[in-house]
């Protein structure tokens, strides 16, 4: 069974659809055994990082997520959690990923949102789906290319698109909204 997780962030409805469109049982829940229990996790998000990490806490879900020997999959708001701190409401994340999330620089329209180029993949999560594929984005903050970067994009800065560290992985993009190459890569990861 997939477990996406239930944190008070949007869209969690739109990746169950995606899931369950290829075929796989999910469930959304904030139950601590469940999640445990899960074959693989889904961690999606659209919020405001401090009232999203605020809730993880109360739940005690921050410490089950980093303990977990399943894949998780963070997505948008889901990968900025995961790494150790956002500047985005001056938050300390989970810090899964040693890299802090940064504000888009102001020069040009933040956020970023729409379809954009994403490139140099690594990792299995990437397998099949040509490079240079348009993924859809909508993100104020983003993590800065790093030795665990898994694909990048480029708007107004580099910036990573995707990260992987052992059983995490975690993309910028919104798969569920990406067409045939989200698909692809939620398959992807629904079949590790």
């Amino acid at each position: 069974m997939t477990v996406i997780l239930k944190y008070n962030a949007g869209n969690v409805q739109s990746v169950k659809n995606a899931v369950e469109r290829l075929g796989y049982n999910c469930l959304i829940t904030d139950d601590i055994k469940q999640i445990q229990n899960a074959d693989k996790v889904i961690f999606p998000g659209v919020g405001e990082a401090g009232t999203a990490m605020q809730y993880l806490k109360q739940k005690g879900l921050d410490s089950v997520i980093k303990q977990l020997k399943q894949p998780v999959l963070g997505i948008c708001l889901g990968l900025q959690l995961m790494c150790h701190y956002t500047e985005e409401g001056n938050t300390a994340g989970m810090g899964i990923f040693d890299i802090s999330v940064k504000k888009f620089p102001p020069q040009n329209i933040v956020p970023h949102m729409g379809w954009n180029v994403v490139a140099d993949y690594k990792g299995s999560l990437f397998s099949g789906i040509p490079n240079n594929e348009h993924f859809y984005f909508v993100h104020s903050y983003y993590a800065a290319p790093s030795a665990l970067s898994a694909a990048q994009c480029n708007y107004i800065v580099p910036f990573s698109a995707a990260l992987q560290k052992d059983n995490f992985f975690a993309v910028q993009f919104h798969p569920e909204k990406s067409g045939t190459a989200g698909e692809v890569l939620l398959q992807n990861f629904l079949s590790l």
